[in-house]
């Protein structure tokens, strides 16, 4: 569940505030709508505007609240239509068409598509009013105020118009959701103004994928909300946000225990292991064993009696699965046990709030203490900067640090051998940073593994070479001492020849 905002929550009771049914959105507003205002949700067609009005209208009828939708765009056939395929029973809401489409062949309704735009204004106000006056409702939605903008025809009296059933509805004490669909030729911002509230929804089109929607609370009198961009999506159920997350809301109390590995020599690397609650960065190029040595962490935990979990973002599962078999490592039979959580994340389908959410399920709901990404380099193919990606990790890393988790994360180096570099540097938010690396030996490609960084401890400063292959998939050598250049990938003799891995008895 998406934590509230503290110092909002028990500020007021629940008879003060109008539930939004929506996931996520209540806590992005502080706490819920406040009764007996007027609220505007504004975006272009298509954002979901009218989803989240019938949710704010399925939450009122389930809480035994009068509702009252006035449509003057859709039909009540085409709204049902439309609920129908998120599986919504609309019982207890009334659907009023402000102008029926069966009524624009009848005489009188005829005659009235002649009136002048002043009359017309008024008689469409007034049948707005007498539907309120009909059923007395608790929840209002108006969906849209761009025929009110086109029947007004001018600014003031568009003004003027929005300030009556504003001062109409508070007379009432009932809570109103106007629904703006931005088709102005011009930027209209006169119920921004009048509105106690608005939220903007948004859609973006990347040049890869599809589409990816966000909202954002432009103002909300008197109450503290959560700023800035919260991406949300569109499922069969209806709209679900993922508020922007904030790791300084997040605190939990832990033992910062130092966690051994199941190999003595990488134990020695790490200084006695990586402690609970930090971070840890495994860098080097293609083929170097990241994801095996992430996942020989993972098979500690689990050996510990720890659940953990990973996303993966670019192998394709059956052939990690079968890598780690071959290696020793059953991960079937971890899923099965259900110790081990793993997920094949798609980049291009996932917004960056989506996969945090489910980031922080696992850890909230499932208790994840070992949480592994793999790789970065997928990760960043689903931020649209890779500024917003650093600042998204850096909450992420922080919030699973205070939660006691222990995290995990890959990052692919161009090159092979010599100087390379990482698409993305977030080398300065990991608390342990792991460098692989080749480098050349008697006429054979080897790997070696240092420790460059550890905040929480000491660690060795040498540099040791280790294979894949085994039963624990990794296998580590003594420190090369008697090598110049290990990281450049071509090194050198400087002392006494100490034997390699494969030149050992």
């Amino acid at each position: 569940m998406a934590p509230r905002l503290p110092d909002i929550e028990g500020a007021e009771t629940a008879e003060k505030r109008a539930l939004t049914g929506v996931v996520g959105l209540d806590d992005v507003l502080g706490g819920a709508l406040e009764r007996g205002c007027l609220f505007l949700l504004e975006g272009s067609p298509g954002t979901g505007k009218t989803t989240v009005a019938t949710q704010f209208l399925i939450e009122g009828a389930a809480r035994g609240e009068r509702c009252l939708y006035i449509t003057l765009s859709e039909t009540e056939k085409e709204m049902r239509k439309s609920a129908r395929s998120h599986a919504w029973d609309l019982a207890g809401i009334t659907i009023f068409e402000l102008v029926p489409p069966a009524s624009l062949l009848d005489d009188e309704h005829q005659q009235s598509l002649l009136y002048s735009s002043d009359l017309e204004l008024g008689e469409t106000t007034q049948r707005i009013i007498s539907a309120f006056e009909a059923l007395k409702p608790d929840r209002v939605v108006l969906d849209s105020l761009s025929e009110i903008r086109l029947l007004a025809q001018s600014s003031l009296r568009y003004r003027r118009q929005i300030l009556a059933l504003k001062h109409f509805f508070a007379l009432h004490h009932v809570t109103v959701l106007m629904l703006d669909d931005l088709t102005a030729e011009v930027a209209d911002k006169t119920v921004h103004s009048v509105a106690h509230a608005v939220i903007r929804l948004e859609e973006l089109s990347p040049h890869y994928g599809p589409e990816r929607r966000r909202l954002r609370v432009v103002k909300y009198r008197g109450h503290k909300f959560r700023g800035g961009f919260h991406d949300f999506v569109i499922n069969t159920g209806g709209v679900r946000v993922f508020p922007r997350l904030v790791s300084g809301e997040h605190k939990g109390s832990f033992t910062r225990d130092t966690l051994p590995s199941s190999s003595a020599e990488l134990d020695a690397l790490l200084g006695g292991g990586i402690d609970r609650g930090s971070s840890v960065l495994v860098l080097g190029p293609a083929g170097t064993g990241k994801s095996l040595l992430a996942l020989t962490f993972v098979l500690a935990a689990i050996e510990r009696g720890e659940r953990a979990a990973m996303f993966i973002f670019d192998e394709e599962l059956g052939v990690l699965f079968a890598r780690a078999k071959g290696l020793g490592i059953d991960m079937q039979s971890m899923v099965d046990d259900g110790a081990l959580l793993i997920e094949q994340v798609d980049a291009a389908q996932l917004s960056p709030g989506e996969f945090t959410q489910r980031v922080r399920d696992d850890i909230e709901t499932n208790g994840v203490c070992t949480v592994v990404i793999d790789s970065l380099t997928g990760y960043q193919a689903a931020m649209p900067e890779e500024s917003a990606l650093v600042l998204h990790m850096r909450e992420l890393l922080q919030y699973l640090n205070r939660q006691g988790a222990t995290t995990f994360l890959t990052v692919a180096q161009h090159g092979l051998v010599g100087d390379m570099k990482a698409p993305v540097d977030v080398t300065y938010l990991a608390d342990t940073i792991i460098l692989l690396r080749y480098f050349e030996a008697s006429g054979r490609v080897k790997r070696a593994m240092s420790v460059i960084k550890k905040r929480t401890g000491v660690h060795e400063n040498t540099i040791r070479e280790y294979r894949i292959g085994g039963d624990r998939g990794l296998e580590l050598g003594p420190p090369l001492v008697g090598l110049q250049g290990v990281l450049h990938g071509v090194p050198t003799f400087t002392g006494d020849r100490s034997p390699l891995l494969d030149e050992r008895p």
